[in-house]
């Protein structure tokens, strides 16, 4: 608000803070290396070959473990895609986490639990559809791809707003209907590339693992062309290790990242129209609303923690 720098400790590269691409690379996938490079290659192409002679169908039981966790994580997904500046990977952690401490089955996670995998790729999707409420009601996109699809509009004349629809209702719908089209044709891609994708597992981990990582440095250099950025991948992932030792979860560092700088921004312009009075935040029903949800979730969380400490 002020044009003052803050926690750069005279370091240029650290002007602009951290790059949110680079922090999830670090977070999650260098992170995930750590963590499994100790661990054998469980999966073998002979193991793969026996799993491939089943149907490859869905059983009802898979459905039924299933149907909470998709139920739960397509209503987070929308929830945050509606929010600006989410995207679809916050929705996938944080569903999956939630279905994770839910679950009667923790064990499962992270060794391909459907569950899991249900949570996370429902969240995923659903964001999707609510990432385009805020961009064609308010020309706010949610995430960087919604943000390239604004730039695509508006090249084309399409200004996003309260009147996009009216304006240019039959260039909308027609957009509308070809998603559909769009995602018939993901589903068959899938059902058809699917079987050649799993394929992947029988590569040993020994070469897969290496090939993940330079993945990982050239995609974190490529960002700003910067070594600093390569060093701040490997900051995080080691952050990210450490965490998981200690059985701590790395959501909120990526709730951090992506909402510190929106809820700070806000904060702060919030407290300059009120001239500094704290009020301002109990003033309208939907902040005392809003003041309330967070208080009770915070009791919830605490309460829970609590339980099972006891058990």
């Amino acid at each position: 608000m002020t044009g003052s720098t803050r926690y750069i400790f005279k370091n240029i590269n650290l002007y602009s803070g951290f790059d949110l691409v680079i922090c999830l690379i670090g977070l999650f996938a260098l992170s995930e290396v750590l963590s499994k490079s100790k661990k054998s290659n469980q999966v073998t192409l002979s193991s793969l070959d026996e799993v491939k002679q089943e149907s490859g169908r869905i059983t009802l039981k898979e459905y039924k473990k299933m149907s909470f966790p998709a139920v739960f994580s397509a209503i987070v997904g929308i929830i945050i895609g509606i929010i600006p500046g989410t995207g679809a990977s916050m929705a996938s952690f944080v569903s999956y986490d939630r279905v994770k401490s839910m679950s009667k089955h923790k064990q499962e996670f992270g060794n391909g639990s459907i569950e899991g995998i249900a949570a996370a790729e429902t969240a995923n999707n659903a964001v999707t559809g609510a990432t385009l409420i805020p961009l064609l009601t308010m020309g706010i996109p949610g995430d960087g791809v919604a943000a390239i699809m604004l730039g695509a509009l508006m090249i084309n004349g399409l200004t996003p707003g309260p009147n996009l629809f009216v304006k240019h209702g039959v260039t909308m719908y027609a957009i509308m209907i070809g998603l559909i089209f769009v995602n018939i044709f993901m589903y068959v891609q899938g059902k058809t590339l699917t079987k050649y994708f799993a394929r992947v597992v029988s590569i040993p981990v020994s070469i897969l693992t290496p090939i993940i990582v330079i993945f990982c440095f050239a995609g974190a250099f490529s960002v700003n062309n910067s070594l600093f950025d390569v060093r701040v991948t490997l900051a995080f992932a080691v952050i990210a290790y450490v965490f998981s030792k200690l059985g701590f979860s790395t959501i909120p560092i990526l709730l951090g990242l992506v909402l510190g700088d929106i809820t700070e921004e806000n904060f702060r312009r919030s407290l300059i129209l009120s001239d500094g009075s704290w009020s301002i935040f109990v003033q309208s029903p939907i902040s005392i609303a809003f003041l309330v949800v967070i208080a009770l979730t915070l009791v919830l969380i605490v309460r829970g923690k609590i339980n099972e400490s006891k058990q």
